[in-house]
């Protein structure tokens, strides 16, 4: 944990309250680059682990999902630009090929599909 967390107290329904990590860019990196190889995980399994890393009730899903569209971008350039894809945060790790979400990121369903297949014929 190289980062120190942002933590924000939130209600949670009429009486109670939360605390909400505010992940930063790099520790939903950092979270991507351990989900396992070839596989789609939810982002949800993403939240939740990157909540329980930093102490937290919950993870902001909004904030999440603005920094892996950020990364997409990021990732997706570097790779047409030639870097190794070890480089990169694999991003398509984390984005259901099927959901709109992956229409709006770079390289969309087809690219997310590829990187996962071809993962699985690495590993």
């Amino acid at each position: 944990m190289s980062e120190i967390p942002t933590i924000k107290p939130r209600r949670k329904g009429r009486s109670g309250m939360q605390a909400m990590l505010i992940p930063s860019q790099n520790m939903v990196s950092e979270q991507i680059r351990s989900a396992p190889e070839g596989v789609f995980t939810d982002a949800g399994v993403l939240r939740r682990g990157l909540a329980a890393q930093y102490g937290a009730d919950a993870c902001c899903p909004v904030t999440v999902q603005r920094h892996l569209r950020a990364i997409a971008e990021l990732s997706f350039g570097a790779l047409e630009k030639g870097e190794p894809v070890s480089t990169v945060t694999p991003y398509w790790r984390m984005v259901d090929p099927s959901s709109l979400f992956a229409k709006r990121l770079a390289g969309g369903p087809a690219f997310i599909r590829e990187r996962l297949a071809a993962e699985r014929q690495e590993g």
